[in-house]
């Protein structure tokens, strides 16, 4: 947002943030928000790679479609550890791994 747009709205009583201001998340919190969605961002770009369907992808876990859909989407109920499991799965190796945690783009 460009300073003039945000020196208005503060002008008129608005508080001016990020999601993380909103939802008083910490800064420890908020990095492991980063690394999840970035897990979860690289599990989908490394299953469509290996053209993997989320069922496959779910066989190859011994879970379900549905959950790799929860894992994919960054639903909060999904822990780092399925997560890592998930891209394992897809044959990620350790150094992809810490790629995506370390929250680095990778090309497609």
């Amino acid at each position: 947002m460009d300073r003039a747009k945000k020196k208005k709205l503060e002008q008129r009583g608005w508080t001016v943030g990020d999601a993380a201001d909103f939802l008083e998340l910490s800064e420890t919190e908020l990095r492991l928000v980063e690394m999840k969605l970035s897990l979860s961002a690289r599990l989908r770009k490394a299953r469509e790679k290996k053209r993997l369907t989320q069922a496959e992808l779910a066989d190859r876990m011994g879970s379900s479609q549905s959950r790799v859909a929860k894992m994919e989407a960054g639903d909060p109920s999904v822990s780092l550890d399925l997560l890592v499991q998930g891209l394992l799965a897809t044959g990620a190796s350790k150094r992809e791994i810490a790629s995506a945690l370390a929250g680095k783009k990778t090309a497609a």
